[in-house]
């Protein structure tokens, strides 16, 4: 950089004199700086092959040959053993999420059912498994002939259930013993009543319910009535008829008909002289002819052979196609006829229950006072199995809808227990405490549409609606085989 010539002060002129000053040269110079230092490389991220390595297609294919060959009879033999193990029979992958083995859905109840002390003496499930309806009654001593109840029904599918106030309720002049859905109509349910009466309700109309009823006729019962059920007409299977049966020692079956009567078609009736005689039965009291039917279960694989369940505690082997006339003096517009075939050996006081098995012929269970669960063949007098469950009454019992190996029980002592003979054929697999002061377990019921679902009644007045894992609504691959097994060994 080079500077001007400099001008000096006024008084140096002054003086005449002329100067210049001439700095000295200034030196210069230019550069850069790179603050930062970089360089371009690439990256193999595979190691390639070392030069001269040898593939196995080229160079190893006879030494590769020779080695599966000399293996050969080994893996095969091996591969065979492995076939013929039976080491993870019953072994399946699970891949829905495990839940707790049994929970409590919903708790159900009517106030003013439970404010006069009614017990739940039944439940089923609709056809759609969406409505589980329930019985208010009594069921210990006395005579509830003419005792106020009801029939309830909740929507479980319902947006903003209210499990204290019943999406229906029937008002009905005597105790309710017993209920049953119709098989195809979701609304229509069957009733027995302590009055010996049987009523045919829609629930879908709460404020003028009664379809059917059989009045107090000759052909009415004169004892309570245990159980209803539906049963397709012989000849139009689309068509049903109410069947019940009660303590006076009848069955009956009834067709709907006109002006809201129960006409009778066709009845039996159990008398103590006709019993067959293949086992010991205690004699009858004096003058007793007819035999009280407490319970009734239908084969799934013959339509016309039942399970009768009686007061004298010993199961009966009946058929609908029996034709020999029944030796009693009751009163009936048809003629009754004598439906036992055979007799097995008793339980220790009344049953209670009864129910077939959905996947063996000859199979069932019963549950009664003595607190034993009997299974039996119906091809033996004796039970191929005995379980004491309770030191008390046994009030139900029902084979699951989907394991064959499963079944449940409601207990006098406020349980419901639930038995996979796969595991146990002594003990539960699984005991649920539905009553905390251990007041009875009266009924209980699977549900078929939502296998994972049990309701249970009580004599608090209460329904719980039990959830299932799967471990009791999976069935196991080789299960049916496994009660084919249970069932032939013990024939034998």
């Amino acid at each position: 950089m080079r500077l001007q010539p400099m001008n000096l002060p006024r008084q140096c002129l002054a003086s005449g004199h002329s100067k210049s000053c001439q700095t000295a040269s200034i030196a210069t110079a230019e550069a850069s700086v790179q603050t930062r230092k970089h360089a371009d490389a690439e990256v193999q991220t595979e190691v390639p092959a070392p030069v001269g390595a040898r593939t196995v297609a080229q160079h190893d294919s006879p030494r590769l040959a020779a080695f599966l060959r000399r293996v050969e009879a080994m893996v095969i033999r091996e591969l065979n053993k492995n076939w013929q193990s039976h080491a993870f029979d019953g072994f399946e992958v699970n891949w829905t999420e495990q839940q707790p083995t049994v929970t409590c859905l919903h708790t159900l109840g009517y106030p003013p059912a439970q404010g006069q002390g009614l017990h739940v003496t039944s439940v089923s499930w609709n056809t759609t498994g969406s409505v589980v309806a329930c019985a208010y009654g009594r069921l210990d001593d006395g005579d509830w002939s003419t005792l106020k109840s009801f029939v309830c029904a909740w929507n479980l599918d319902r947006r903003g259930l209210n499990p204290q106030q019943p999406s229906a309720v029937v008002e009905v002049p005597s105790a309710v013993m017993c209920l049953a859905f119709h098989p195809t109509q979701p609304s229509h349910v069957a009733g027995g009543l302590y009055s010996g009466e049987v009523l045919v309700w829609d629930v879908s109309h709460p404020e003028d319910p009664l379809l059917w009823r059989t009045g107090l006729t000759d052909d009415t019962h004169t004892d309570p009535v245990y159980q209803v059920l539906w049963l397709p007409e012989p000849r139009h299977s689309h068509r049903f008829q109410v069947l019940s049966v009660a303590t006076d020692g009848k069955v009956l079956l009834w067709q709907g008909g006109g002006a809201g009567q129960l006409q009778l078609t066709e009845g039996f009736a159990l008398v103590v002289q006709q019993l067959p005689r293949n086992t010991k039965l205690k004699k009858p009291p004096r003058g007793e002819t007819e035999v009280g039917a407490t319970a009734v279960a239908f084969s799934g694989f013959d339509p016309s052979l039942f399970v009768l369940g009686t007061e004298g505690g010993f199961p009966l082997k009946c058929s609908l196609a029996a034709e020999e006339a029944a030796l009693t003096r009751m009163p009936s517009s048809v003629p009754l006829r004598a439906p036992a075939r055979f007799t097995f050996s008793p339980h220790g006081g009344p049953i209670y229950s009864v129910s077939c098995s959905p996947f063996h012929r000859n199979l069932f269970l019963s549950a009664g006072t003595d607190g034993h669960i009997h299974l039996y063949s119906m091809l033996q007098a004796q039970p191929l199995a005995s379980l004491q469950l309770s030191h008390k009454y046994l009030f139900a019992v029902r084979w699951s809808p989907v394991r064959p190996l499963v079944f449940a029980a409601a207990s006098g002592e406020g349980d419901v227990q639930l038995f996979d003979l796969r595991k146990s054929s002594q003990k539960p697999t699984v005991s649920i405490k539905q009553t905390q002061d251990d007041s009875p377990v009266y009924c209980l019921e699977f549900n078929r549409q939502q296998t994972q679902l049990l309701a249970a009644g009580d004599a608090k007045g209460t329904v719980k609606v039990w959830q299932l894992s799967t471990e009791f609504t999976e069935q196991g691959p080789r299960e049916a085989e496994d009660l084919e097994q249970l069932a032939a060994e013990v024939a034998t």
